[in-house]
């Protein structure tokens, strides 16, 4: 996200996410290069009060993944990855925000297959700024570590050298855009 405006202090009010401009995705090291997979689905809430303390709430549908295979992206519905059926919602889930110093800090609870852990995600804070048809925006890019076979994901294959094809850390990434409720 290019934002034209920045501060280290969340803007006061209730903003809705905007999911047409917003991605979550995840990076996984795979081979020589990284394999990159994105929701195509999100909602998401951001409420910062008067005192500054915020909360952010956020969901996908597991159903909404999508990489650049279509059985792979089978694949990954499946029990070896994130088992849709079963578990239809990707969320996260944090109370208390920190922003100073151009860096925000989102410490919270992401559940993935049922399993809910806590994070913390590190990135920076864009806008406020008014878009072109007078919409207040602010925009969130976030990223996480996590150790995938925390939350059920245990999915591997040996390669030649007997070293796993895939490693146990993913990085979750945001790019969250959010427009003030009326």
């Amino acid at each position: 996200m290019t934002a034209t405006a920045s501060t280290t202090k969340l803007p006061t009010g209730t903003w809705q996410l905007d999911s047409v401009h917003s991605t979550v995705g995840f990076e996984v090291p795979y081979l020589v290069g990284t394999f990159k997979g994105q929701f195509a689905e999100l909602s998401g809430r951001l409420e910062v009060a008067e005192d500054g303390s915020a909360t952010l709430r956020g969901e996908t549908p597991v159903a909404s993944i999508r990489v650049q295979d279509e059985n792979l992206n089978g694949h990954l519905l499946s029990p070896d990855f994130f088992d849709a059926e079963r578990f239809p919602t990707l969320g996260f889930a944090a109370d208390g925000i920190i922003a100073e110093n151009g860096v925000v800090v989102v410490p919270g609870e992401l559940t993935i297959r049922g399993v809910t852990h806590q994070v913390e995600a590190r990135g920076t804070l864009g806008g406020p700024l008014t878009d072109l048809y007078g919409r207040e925006r602010v925009g969130l890019v976030l990223s996480a570590t996590i150790d995938r076979t925390a939350f059920g994901i245990e999915w591997n294959a040996p390669l030649p050298s007997g070293e796993p094809a895939l490693p146990n850390e993913v990085t979750i990434v945001t790019d969250l855009i959010f427009t003030k409720a009326a």
